[in-house]
């Protein structure tokens, strides 16, 4: 179905915070896959203060119907008080991954 597929970019200070928090995601049942982009560097103004740091990049796989229960288990492990968590819709794919993506989300 189109507009329930999501990717979710998340932003975190380390690869192994990214990975612990995307594998518990996974094995949730609250994403499909989640792919790690050890180095990218982000500049930011936060609390009024320009930022600039080297971060992990985390790429979600997963549904809207199951989206709030993910930032809520993000914030949970998240170290940042203020954890980027944003989702793009999408909206066409290789109709037998987009199956796969559907059958790997538990609704619960």
């Amino acid at each position: 179905m189109i507009g329930c597929h999501l990717v979710v970019l998340i932003t975190f200070p380390s690869k192994e915070e990214a990975y612990k928090v995307g594998r518990k995601l996974v094995e949730e049942g609250l994403a499909a896959c989640v792919n790690v982009i050890e180095k990218v560097r982000s500049l930011f103004i936060f609390e009024g203060k320009f930022e600039e740091c080297d971060e992990a990049l985390a790429i979600v796989k997963t549904k809207l119907d199951v989206l709030q229960r993910l930032i809520e288990a993000v914030k949970s492990m998240h170290s940042y008080s203020v954890p980027e968590v944003i989702a793009i819709p999408i909206i066409a794919g290789y109709e037998h991954y987009l199956k796969w993506l559907e059958e790997s989300i538990r609704c619960r």
